[in-house]
């Protein structure tokens, strides 16, 4: 998956990827491969109250506190990856600190980077895999996991299953936005699903229990569940 493909999910939260993370006139630069089939045993991890990312799709990050900055800096030092985690809720009073987590999150691997002159950056970051959270090191500024993979695999007998959701997926989303273009052929059925299910407007723990569903035909039986009851309240 490539920023290219990607262009059609970024139009459904209006981030204009390829100006603000252009070549030409910034320092962006392709800086990983999401190639990888499993993930290393630690992490550095990214609580955020309302960005969930799937495996995949990809998601373009501000990095402005002074313990993230540290966090990417020593990323792109090594591996690229980080893991991205959502906030129970409550967590506002313990947000400097170490507020609780749910147990599910995604690794992703920066594949773009700006680094601002003020040391703030600007990311890609795309997904990898699903993990579970087993412990934490606090021996940094930033929070560290020790954490499980938890792949999720395709069987091949699954995959006609998988391209009758999508056109599920597809008429459902015409019906609650008649004047989004669909996607293009060349973006996957998996990118189809995880894509919308990071995009898609819903409230944060929704959106985390699409990303802990039990594979991606799972997530897209609850995702068209989900595009459904928006239309009929619409």
């Amino acid at each position: 998956m490539r920023l290219t493909k990607l262009l059609w999910a970024i139009v459904l939260i209006g981030v204009l990827l390829t100006a603000a993370l252009s070549p030409s006139d910034s320092r962006a630069a392709q800086v990983g491969s999401a190639e990888a089939t499993t993930l290393p045993e630690t992490i550095p991890i990214f609580p955020l109250q309302d960005v969930t990312l799937f495996p995949n799709s990809a998601a373009p990050l501000h990095i402005f506190e002074p313990r993230y900055r540290a966090m990417v800096a020593d990323a792109l030092e090594g591996d690229s990856i980080i893991g991205m985690i959502l906030l129970e809720p409550g967590h506002e009073a313990e947000y400097e600190g170490r507020p609780p987590i749910y147990e599910i999150g995604c690794a992703g691997i920066i594949i773009a980077v700006e680094e601002l002159p003020d040391g703030r950056y600007n990311i890609v970051l795309e997904g990898l895999m699903k993990f579970r959270v087993l412990s934490e090191d606090s021996t940094r500024a930033y929070r560290l996991a020790e954490v499980e993979a938890i792949p999720e695999v395709l069987e091949d007998r699954d995959r006609p299953d998988l391209v009758e959701r999508r056109q599920q997926i597809e008429r459902a989303l015409t019906s609650v936005l008649p004047n989004m273009p669909l996607p293009p052929p060349d973006v996957s059925d998996e990118e189809v699903v995880d894509g919308l299910s990071m995009m898609f407007p819903m409230e944060p723990l929704q959106r985390q229990e699409l990303l802990e569903a039990d594979g991606l035909i799972e997530r897209a039986v609850q995702l068209i569940r989900r595009l459904r009851a928006n239309d009929s309240q619409a």
